[in-house]
């Protein structure tokens, strides 16, 4: 856990270093109070005009509760989505797309019925690495 914390720490110093950028920016999430209903988060948008294509992206996310079975948490460009395995974590599966496109979590509990404590997400964040 310590060691994913600090790769989101320092993950933007190695981008400026090898010629790329970065962006970063982070929300209060969504709640989800059914199964088999997806949630999406506010669009997670670059804090200033970007251009260039996504290489890496950071991502963590916070829940009030446990995470209950079942629970699906995915983030998407505006084009696509990949599936996360995990509260935080990188990938590559964006690579390509735009870097100054908006991403949201989408969040979907599978089943049917209510769910009790709903899932409350507490925070969002990307750190998005591109290249020029």
């Amino acid at each position: 856990m310590r060691r994913r914390a600090l790769l989101l720490l320092l993950l933007p110093l190695f981008v400026h270093a090898s010629g790329g950028g970065d962006w970063q920016n982070s929300a209060v999430g969504a709640t989800l109070n059914y199964r088999g209903t997806e949630a999406s988060s506010v669009p997670l948008k670059p804090p200033m005009a970007v251009r260039g294509t996504i290489t890496l992206i950071a991502w963590r996310y916070r829940l009030l509760t446990p995470e209950p079975t079942g629970l699906v948490v995915k983030l998407c460009s505006e084009s696509r989505c990949t599936e996360l395995d995990g509260p935080s974590g990188t990938t590559r599966a964006l690579a390509g797309d735009p870097a100054g496109q908006p991403l949201r979590f989408v969040w979907y509990v599978s089943g049917r019925g209510g769910l009790y404590p709903p899932v409350r997400v507490t925070s969002n964040q990307v750190i998005v690495n591109y290249q020029p």
